[in-house]
Parts: structure tokens; sequence; C-alpha cells
């Protein structure tokens, strides 16, 4: 049997034909990389089977396109599209709160192939996040490819002197950082374009492990990137620019990208209008997307369009510069052909290049390049030989780099060659699907190709025929019940319970026997399962028997002595708790006085110290440290997929501080009128529903407003 795999590229502006790149920020060269990827893939012999996963959107501002489920994009690849967050298009930087609801789902998806993937591809943070999820839940090996890193784009926009505030609300840094974070604790492999991008970008990650890191440069459609102009073609291009240029005859000054900062084109404007040799040497040519209403774009795009269109105005370049509203993605092709045909550059000014494909389309068109001397361009250049590298942030060397490159005939004509040679010898798309495959079967663990099922491990009398699941947290939901409250949940769970059709959970942070002693108090039904010390211990009804498969899965990369040695100098905010509260797989602090900084301090220090464990906060006060692959959520769905159960019947309670990650994702959530104010992000969410009662009493709201009935 041939590999199946999948990957994942969440936005949703993806299709297997008239790709709308340079559309928005989402939709630039990584889109092309991944559907040229999937192509090749498809194409290779040892593969049966791919599949891309992205979201689905209903939208009258989009083409109707993005709103069918499946695709084909050639024989043996699909794209599909699966719903999660409102219908509407979103940009990527919106779409985590609902990243969890798509990993609930792709888990489901995947739960009913007779087949996994032999291992999931995710692409960019987004992806990465969802695809960490989804491995930790059924074992399939992760690739992840980051495009470009959370960190890096921090670091360039806090130089330019944009301030903390405003990155956190624009980009949804922290978060994308953290996902960045979890999703090289748990890959396999990390892709990356270039050295410079593991050597100084991905090593700023307290999760990354260079021996898990490979560089694979993209490749080349050479059948449509080559240097074999036409006449027809070049008059299609003179048509669509002319209209802009007062001497239509001179070189062009090239940039193909989308219309946001890091592109900086701005720059590129600014030091050809303050040059008078670039002025009367060449044309400036500006293929920044296409556009019907400038107000109609995103704040950002309209703010580098303004700029472009001020310092035109300022230097007065008009009859000089052309920037046209609309181009067809198949005349990208030509435009560079045509550059090249009258002996211009290719100019890529970004302030960070995490590889640059636009670099290798250029060069195989025959047209040198002036290109920014951040990230993948230099190991372009190094093998390409085919132009100069320049500090696009200092106009002065960027202008002289512009001013040198257009100096000399002669040295076009070697760049030319030397790009078009290049090309073909390091960076086709058949060289770059052989390496791909190759480095997958040698670094990648091939996953079985059996389902994994959880009721095939031991313990098989610990399975249930419930229909519905209910956890309960004994420390919140029960023990601050009252009497009253407490008799008439018991009343009415036993109705409920009267066919065995709805199964009991309990929740705790305390070790199994001091829960029990506790739970005995409350006079309710015995339950069928029991996740104890924060999500590190599993034990089930039938003889108290603990599920040491649960520890098996956690325990990778865990060292609880560790842990307690990289927080010792944190003893003025945290002291360790006694010793009745650790855990084998639990390292268990109080806080000495309530901190909305604390909690972020040691989660930043855990990872700096390679540290595989995750730090989470309750009630204000209690501060646990568990395994990275530990947590009571991660633990509920577990056991709903070792018991078969649909995680829509599966019902929690949630109600303090720290019960967010409860309330995430497909699960039934129910929430107390006496709830911590964080959770109020959560009243749009579909599966969480707010209680007007409180304690127990919310339990039963819960359990009419989902219909756990006797019918279920």
């Amino acid at each position: 049997m041939g590999l199946k795999l999948l990957h994942l590229n969440l936005h949703g502006l993806v299709r297997s034909h008239d790709l709308e790149l340079g559309r928005d920020a989402d939709t630039g060269g990584q889109t092309l990389y991944v559907l040229e990827l999937i192509k090749g893939l498809a194409a290779c012999p040892e593969v049966d089977q791919v599949e891309l996963v992205t979201r689905l959107i209903s939208d009258r501002r989009v083409s109707n396109d993005y709103s069918e489920p499946f695709e084909t994009i050639v024989p043996g690849a699909n794209l599909v599209r699966l719903p999660f967050g409102p219908k509407r298009y979103l940009r990527k930087e919106l779409l985590w709160p609902y990243l969890d609801d798509l990993a609930d789902q792709l888990v489901s998806r995947l739960q009913r192939q007779s087949v996994l993937p032999d291992w999931i591809h995710a692409h960019y943070a987004d992806a990465g996040y969802v695809g960490a999820l989804v491995s930790r839940r059924l074992g399939i090996p992760l690739v992840f490819t980051a495009h470009s890193l959370g960190r890096e784009k921090q670091r360039r926009l806090l130089s330019a002197g944009v301030d903390h505030v405003q990155i956190e609300e624009t980009y949804s840094i922290s978060k994308r950082i953290d996902g960045e974070e979890l999703a090289l604790a748990h890959s396999d492999l990390v892709i990356t374009s270039t050295c410079q991008e593991s050597d100084q970008q991905y090593s700023r990650y307290g999760s990354f492990v260079s021996e898990r890191a490979a560089v694979v440069p993209p490749g080349v459609d050479s059948t449509r990137f080559h240097s074999i102009h036409s006449e027809n073609e070049c008059l299609q291009i003179n048509d669509l620019l002319d209209p802009f240029l007062r001497e239509s005859s001179l070189p062009p000054l090239l940039a193909i990208s989308r219309a946001v900062r890091r592109k900086n084109i701005p720059a590129l404007v600014e030091a050809y209008g303050r040059s008078s040799i670039l002025r009367q040497r060449h044309n400036l040519v500006l293929i920044l997307g296409c556009r019907d209403d400038i107000r109609q774009l995103d704040k950002q795009q309209k703010e580098v369009f303004q700029q472009v269109f001020d310092l035109v105005d300022r230097y007065d370049l008009y009859g000089r510069v052309a920037y046209p509203k609309h181009h067809r993605r198949g005349q990208i092709p030509a435009i560079y052909r045509w550059a090249a045909y009258k002996k211009g550059l290719f100019v890529n000014p970004a302030l960070t290049e995490p590889f640059g494909l636009t670099l290798l389309e250029s060069a195989a068109s025959g047209l040198p390049i002036v290109s920014t001397d951040d990230g993948g361009p230099k190991d372009i250049l190094a093998r390409c030989k085919n132009g100069i590298l320049t500090d696009v942030t200092d106009l002065d060397s960027f202008q002289d780099a512009l001013e040198q490159a257009g100096s000399e005939i002669k040295k076009w004509h070697l760049w030319s060659a030397n790009g078009i040679e290049a090309i073909s010898r390091h960076f086709s798309w058949d060289a770059h699907v052989c390496k791909y495959l190759a480095l997958m079967q040698q670094r990648v663990k091939i996953s079985s190709k059996e389902m994994i099922s959880f009721s095939r491990q031991p313990l098989k009398q610990a399975l249930v025929k419930a229909k519905t699941l209910l956890f309960l947290d004994l420390d919140t939901n029960l023990v601050l019940s009252s009497s009253d409250q407490l008799s008439k949940f018991r009343e009415e769970f036993e109705y409920l319970n009267s066919n065995n059709d709805t199964a009991l959970g309990i929740i705790t942070g305390r070790s199994v026997e001091a829960a029990r002693l506790r739970y005995s108090e409350l006079l309710l039904p015995e339950p069928n399962v029991w996740i104890a010390r924060a999500g590190t211990e599993i034990y089930y009804k039938s003889d108290h028997i603990q599920d040491n498969y649960w520890q098996t899965i956690i325990s990778k990369d865990w060292n609880r002595n560790k842990v307690e040695e990289v927080l010792k100098d944190f003893k003025q905010q945290i002291s360790l708790q006694a010793s009745n509260q650790q855990g084998s797989f639990k390292v268990s602090y109080l806080l000495n006085e309530p901190s909305d900084t604390v909690l972020s301090l040691v989660q930043k220090r855990l990872r700096q110290r390679d540290q595989s464990a995750t730090a989470h906060l309750r009630c204000h006060w209690y501060l646990d440290v568990v395994p990275m692959r530990a947590s009571r959520t991660e633990a509920i769905r577990y056991v709903a997929l070792r018991w078969g159960l649909p995680l829509e019947q599966v019902m929690v309670v949630a109600s303090q501080q720290g019960d967010a990650e409860l309330v995430r994702g497909l699960i039934s959530t129910v929430i107390p009128a006496e709830h911590d104010p964080c959770l109020e992000i959560f009243r749009s969410q579909n599966r969480a529903f707010f209680s007007s009662r409180s304690n127990s009493n919310s339990v039963l709201d819960g359990l009419n407003h989902y219909k756990f009935t006797l019918n279920n």
C-alpha cells in the first residue's frame, strides 16, 4: 500500500485553479508552494493519496469556490474544506479561538477512516497548532513548516518602532508564538527553506531541536517559469503597463509582492525617487495584487498603497511608475520574461524573507536580482550568483545597489545566464519532491496502517456502553454545592442513568485516594472514570484500575526533577505545595500572592530550559506543571476516543480561572452563573452554554440544554 499524506493550510483562500495570489496578507507564495508540492507528491508512484485540509468559507465577498466542501486538485490529490468559526472569511490572526474545533473535527474524521495518514504536514503556525493536537491524540507523525515565524515578525516590528500592544492587537503574536512552540515540541521533522531560517530564526524557540530540522528549498515549475519569451506575450504585457509609462522602452525595476509592510515596497519607491540615475535609466513596475477600490482593502494594504501614492506624488514619478489594478495569475511568468527581454532587474525589498519564491521565478526567467540580504535570498544568491544582496533598511545602500546592478550590460548577461542554469540544476520541482519524500521516509517514523483504537489496549473491562459522558469537577462543581442541590442532582442523574445511557466522570487536582474519600461524603453515584492530579492520571470504575497507557503517552520527554530545578529561583512568586499534592507527573505550587504574570513567566522559563512541560493556573492561586501532552482536556478526549464517544456527547462543567481549556473545541460545555470573568469571551461559542444557576444546579440546566436524555 502506498503512502497516504495529510497537509494542513487553514486560511481558506486556496483552490486548485486561478489562485488569488496577493489578494491579501494570507495569499502569498506559501499557498502556491503548498499546492505545487501536493501536485508533485500526487504524481509520485510511492504516494496513493494526498489531502489538503483548509477552512470552508461562505462569504459573498469571496468566490463561491471556497464554500465547496470537496475539490479534486489532480488525480490522487483532493482539497477538503471543513467549517470552523464564523462562516465569513477571517484573516488568519482571527482564527485562533476556533482552532480547537477544527482539531476535534479532524480527529473525529480520521477516527472513522480505516487507514491513518502516514504523516501530517502542517503549514504556518495555526496549522502547526492543530497538527500538534491531532498528532498527540492519534499518534500520527507531524512535519511542520512555519513559512514565517512569529518571533522574527515581532522582532522586526519592534525594531521598526511598532509598540507591543499594537503588535498583539493586530497579529495575535503571543498566540502565534505559543502555537509555533507547541508545533515544534510535537514535530518529528521541521522543514525549512534555508539554513538561515534554521540557524537564526527557529533557534529562538525553546522547543526547537536542530537535529529534527532539514533544509529543502522549494522548486520552480519549469513549464511556467522559463526564459523563452514570445512576441505575443510581450505585446500583452505592454498593453497592461504602457498606459502608466512615458518611455516604455526603458529597462524596468520589477517588484512582485503583496501590499504588506513586511514587503517594504515604499522603500523601493523612495530609493527610486531619490536617484536621478535610476529615474533616467529605468521604469519602476509594481505588481502588488489586484484591487478594485482601495477603500475595500484591509488597513495594512490601504496604508501601503497610500504610502506608494504619496511617494509617487512627492518625487513626481508620474509616467515612470506602473502599478496596475488588475492582472491575471497566468500573466506573472510573462511579466518576468517581459522584464528580462527589456534587460530589467527583479527587486525584492522585503524586511524579512523566509525564502523568496519570486527570486527563483525571476531567475528561471533570466531576470537578474537585487534583493534584501535577510533570510532565504542569501542561500539563493549563493547558488545562483545572479545579482546583488543589500541592506534594504539602509536607503543609501539600497539605492547604491540598484544603481550598480543596472550599470553594466555585460554583467547583466552573465547574471541572467547564471540564474537560468542554477534553477535547472538546484531548484526544480522534481528534485524538490524527490528530496522531500526521501527525507520523510528516512527521518519520519511512518505510522502503522492500522487505525489506532484505544479499546485494543489493556483494560478492556473499562469500556462502557453509555451514549453520553458527563464530567464534573469535584473541587468546584460538587464540593461547593449545597446538600439540597446535591440531592436534586442525585435524583435527576439516577433517573437519567436508569438505562446506563450516561457515564459519570470526575475531574480533580487531588490524588485519586483523596478524591474518592471526599466524594464518598457526597453520597453520589459511583463514577465510571476519574481524571486525577490535573489530568495526569486516569482511573476506571472497574476495580479502580489505573490507565497506564495514558501515562506512557504523557511521559515523553518529561523530567519531574528537572522541572523543580529550573523553577527554583521563582521562590519569591511560588512555593511548592505539600507532598500529598504532588504526583509523578505533576509538580504543584501555590502562588505567594495572585498575579497575572507568573504563569507566562513560568511558561517562558520552561521553554528556555527545554522542558517538555506546561503550566496551568487555577483559581488564581494553584499552579500545576505537568507534561506537555497532559491536561484535563486532553485526558477527557483520550477517554472519549477510547470509548468511541463523539465529543458532542461529552459534557463538561467549567467555572473557575484556568477552565478555559475545557471550553474550547466540540465538547458540550456548561458555565455556571458564578464563573470567572475570563470565561465571558466564550459566549459566542456554539458549544458553550451559560447557565443562570450555580454549582450542581447548572449541571441540570446543561443536561437539559444539550438534551442528554434517555433517548439520546
